[in-house]
Parts: C-alpha cells; structure tokens; sequence
C-alpha cells in the first residue's frame, strides 16, 4: 500500500489515527539514532531513509536515478512495516536481531527477508528499532550494499 503523499508530514497526516502516534514514535527514535549521512525522504511512497547521490552518486543499482535506500517504514493496510536492507545485506545484523527481538519485544517475531511488521502498535520495540539504525554508518552501509548485491551480479 504505497501513499501518494509527496512530503513526511503529508504521509504522516493522511495516516488513521490509530497508526500516527506509532509512526511518529518510529521516526523520532530512527532520526534520534540514525548516523550522520543518511537523508529522509518520501520513497517507493513510504518513509524512507537513503544514503543521497551526493554521497553515493552511483545510486540504487535496480534505477540509479534513485538514491541507494538503507531503511523505510510504513503504515500498511493490516501492520506498520519496518523494511531495513541492512538485515537483508549481512547476516550478523540479521542474527544480532532475531536474537535481541525476543528479549526485548512483546509478541512473536513476524519477518520477510528485510521486513519487520508490528501488527500491535504496542508491540513495537521502539529502543530495539533504535540500536538496530546505529549498525551501520553511511560508508559501511554503503560497502555492505556493493558486496551483497552490486558485486555479486559482477560475478
């Protein structure tokens, strides 16, 4: 369910009101944590998270008119949804969450190769969500993104 809103606050505003409160906590312990670099922008019509061209000119290698994408979130139709490529790119950070998510969350872990969705809004693990943004800074997200997927089509 992608929004046509063309700006966050817009995005954020045309949200029920059921979901605001859970997604405006969701940006603000991303931006508290997120490390210098990373710009957020509306993207694929979520919240979006991206390293700019101006620090990664190669862009998305899927459309390199886009910026190379680390993170989104977003209001869908029956979850918020926490997509972070990171999770998909390295297997430690993988298994550093599955193994933290039980510790610290309340229900079962319910997870695609890079999404995370949160069916409850109180069963978000908002400080979780934050340690997880500081795993990578631009310079490694971006290294972790050529091996994975840009180097590995190379071969």
């Amino acid at each position: 369910m992608q929004s046509t809103e063309i700006t966050v606050e817009g995005y954020l505003a045309s949200l029920p009101d059921d979901r605001k409160t859970a997604m405006k906590q969701l940006r603000s312990i991303i931006s508290q944590n997120l490390p210098v670099g990373f710009q957020e922008e509306m993207s694929y019509g979520m919240i979006g998270y991206v390293v700019p061209h101006s620090l990664y000119p190669k862009g998305y290698h899927c459309n390199a008119k886009l910026p190379l994408p680390f993170l989104n979130i977003a209001s869908q139709k029956n979850f918020i949804a926490l997509y972070h490529m990171g999770m998909y790119a390295d297997q430690s950070v993988l298994n550093w969450f599955t193994d933290e998510y039980p510790k610290t969350a309340k229900g079962k872990l319910d997870m695609g190769k890079s999404c995370v969705r949160f069916k409850k809004m109180d069963d978000i693990p908002f400080e979780l969500i934050g340690k997880l943004v500081t795993k990578f800074s631009v310079e490694q997200w971006i290294s972790c993104y050529e091996n994975a997927f840009v180097n590995s089509k190379n071969k």
